[in-house]
């Protein structure tokens, strides 16, 4: 795939060109600012961003800002954003953003998670496929914000697969996580997807049931 990433510290920039480079990923560009991330995204038409939150010129949530421009302009392109910091408020804020037409995936990642490559590639494969990936740290802190009446209609153990589905693990994988049958997951995936009200022809029911899971663990505003 083809990737523009954004990172100021040198460090942190060529060790993500060299593993995005390493697993066959053409990088097209490499920002070291806010700024120069948005020209790059309007020149080279990436198919993935991988942002940090913090960067210059103002080193506050500059890439951030940057993230949601590009997913309002062009919404297509998968966004992956890495932080030092659970930054809950941030995640949600980038899921819940409106996108003017097909959505491309979208990720909020811990940057402890890149030193794990196969979680990040896999993480980054998700995103290029129009999945969401949300770091399990930033899960955790979001639900201890409360559900409203959607999710609280789902039991325990399928609100704990739809967790799971939330930071881009696969039926497989869940199924090995919780140490159950693949077909119990299934099951359990189906039962969240009836529900949440989601049918065959509402599109991927995945990413809708991942949203509403965000979306009801959002913190309210005050």
């Amino acid at each position: 795939m083809r990737v523009v990433i954004a990172e100021d510290a040198a460090l942190m920039r060529e060790g993500l060109i060299a593993l995005l480079q390493r697993f066959g990923h053409q990088v097209v560009h490499a920002a070291e600012d806010a700024d120069e991330l948005l020209r790059a995204v309007s020149d080279c038409h990436p198919d993935v961003v991988i942002t940090d939150v913090r960067m210059p010129p103002r080193n506050l949530d500059d890439g951030l800002r940057a993230a949601l421009a590009i997913r309002a302009e062009h919404p297509g392109i998968g966004i992956l954003v890495l932080s030092q910091y659970l930054g809950d408020a941030y995640a949600a804020k980038l899921i819940a953003e409106p996108a003017n037409g097909p959505r491309g995936g979208v990720g909020y990642l811990l940057k402890d998670r890149v030193g794990r490559v196969t979680d990040f590639m896999h993480s980054l494969e998700v995103i290029a496929g129009g999945g969401i990936v949300i770091d399990p740290k930033v899960i955790g802190h979001l639900m201890s914000s409360g559900r409203p009446c959607a999710i609280d209609t789902l039991s325990e153990r399928e609100r704990e697969v739809l967790g799971r589905m939330a930071t881009g693990e696969s039926n497989g994988h869940i199924a090995a996580g919780l140490h159950v049958t693949e077909g119990a997951v299934v099951k359990h995936v189906g039962n969240i997807f009836a529900k949440l009200g989601f049918q065959a022809e509402d599109g991927n029911r995945r990413v809708l049931a991942v949203l509403t899971y965000l979306q009801a663990a959002r913190p309210k505003d005050p």
